[in-house]
């Protein structure tokens, strides 16, 4: 999965820093995956769109969501690969969630909010703008496959293209903020879907200075 060629292209594009980046998938093989970057910046708003008007207030620039096709077998395949991409570009840690299903007794609003945001269909709007630009044509489908088998989710944050590389205080990165392939670690087995709670596991990459003596 060309994970890292995939963000590197939103990178050029946008040529803004990244606050983090999540991915979203459910736990059946060869179904798509969902890459959102979040972004740090903010859009100018006017009274008119006229080169001289003033500007009376600014949004937060949207997140992109992106729907990835490629293949994968296994979870632990997929991991892999999110694995590299968060090593690789000097995140301090990576955290993964085991979400339940939210279509069961005792679920609550705030999971189903949660699933659909990690798909790229947040439904609500900020001061008349969604929070994420999406192109996920089959969102409706993962979040459907999600609200029966519960979804996977990870998050890390970027040294390299991100907020980030000023204040990193790591003795394991290289200058420019990355590190050199392949990640050391290997995915930490997911649980079984009996689980009762939602699980988080945190692959810890990062040693401050100060506490690596």
């Amino acid at each position: 999965m060309e994970l890292l060629d995939r963000i590197e292209e939103q990178l050029i594009a946008n040529r803004l820093p990244l606050v983090g980046i999540t991915l979203a998938a459910v736990p059946y093989a060869n179904t798509p995956v969902v890459l959102t970057l979040h972004w740090h910046g903010f859009v100018e708003m006017k009274l008119a769109e006229v080169t001289d008007a003033n500007v009376v207030a600014y949004q937060p620039v949207p997140s992109s969501a992106l729907q990835l096709n490629e293949r994968w077998d296994r979870l632990e395949e997929l991991e892999n690969a999110v694995l590299d991409v968060a090593w690789e570009l000097g995140a301090w840690d990576l955290a993964r969630t085991e979400a339940l299903p939210f279509v069961r007794p005792g679920a609550v609003e705030q999971e189903s909010r949660e699933c659909m945001g990690a798909f790229g269909n947040i439904p609500v709007v900020i001061e008349g703008q969604p929070p994420v630009i999406a192109e996920v044509p089959d969102a409706g489908d993962l979040i459907e496959a999600a609200s029966r088998a519960g979804y996977l989710s990870w998050l890390f944050r970027p040294v390299r293209g991100g907020v980030w590389a000023d204040v990193a205080e790591d003795v394991t990165l290289e200058n420019g903020g990355y590190r050199n392939p392949p990640c050391p670690y290997l995915p930490l087995p997911t649980r079984n879907r009996r689980m009762r709670r939602t699980r988080r596991v945190t692959y810890q990459f990062g040693r401050a200075a100060r506490l690596a003596r």
